[in-house]
């Protein structure tokens, strides 16, 4: 087990009180915007404690993946509570995705490359099991543009990196691009540190550049 997945286990029994207020206050909206574009055969890559869980639209069927036994014990019982039959939870590392290529419709990932210890592999995996012409959507938060609000950031860099093993520095767009994706839309929701980016896997039906992004 890594690190950063025991970090993980250690924290998940006050991981959804911790980010309690910022849930409330802006992620569910922001997880509200993201999901709703999910379709087809569904992987989540760092389901964690489920937050995602409500938001996804009839008919998808969901994969959650998730490293730390201890947040994906949480997604369960979310899981059960909820009455969800479409979900399936499994300990996987991101880094190496125990799914053939080509499987998957869409991609969802939320807050989860800033923690990858080598997001690049993690998201190369993610093109791999996504079939051509597939949906990647992807809720993040990243290292601005702007020098000055990138002073926050490196302010909390040591203790996030301490806590959680969490980047707030990663420059994942740019992360996503170098893993093959091609990106569609980005959508700033918090300034440029916060961004719902909606990507493909090259090739199918969606190979046009003239194809309308949802």
């Amino acid at each position: 087990m890594s690190k950063t997945a025991k970090k993980y286990d250690r924290f998940s029994w006050i991981y959804d009180s911790f980010e309690g207020l910022a849930e409330r206050r802006a992620f569910s909206k922001y997880r509200r915007k993201a999901l709703r574009l999910a379709e087809g055969k569904v992987l989540e890559v760092g389901v964690g404690t489920g937050k995602n869980l409500p938001y996804y639209p009839r008919g998808v069927e969901v994969v959650g993946i998730d490293f730390s036994r201890g947040m994906l014990e949480k997604a369960e019982r979310k899981v059960e509570r909820l009455g969800l039959e479409n979900v399936m939870l499994l300990h996987m590392d991101a880094q190496s995705l125990e799914f053939e290529d080509n499987t998957f419709d869409t991609a969802v990932s939320t807050f989860v490359f800033c923690t990858v210890p080598d997001p690049v592999k993690g998201l190369k995996e993610v093109y791999r099991v996504l079939k051509p012409g597939g949906k990647a959507i992807f809720l993040e938060h990243m290292k601005s543009g702007s020098g000055l609000l990138n002073i926050s950031l490196y302010m909390m860099e040591p203790f996030t990196r301490a806590l959680l093993g969490t980047s707030m520095l990663r420059e994942t767009q740019k992360n996503i691009e170098r893993a093959g994706f091609q990106i569609e839309k980005v959508e700033n929701l918090f300034f440029d540190i916060v961004r719902l980016i909606i990507a493909r896997k090259p090739g199918g039906e969606y190979d046009s550049e003239e194809k309308p992004v949802p």
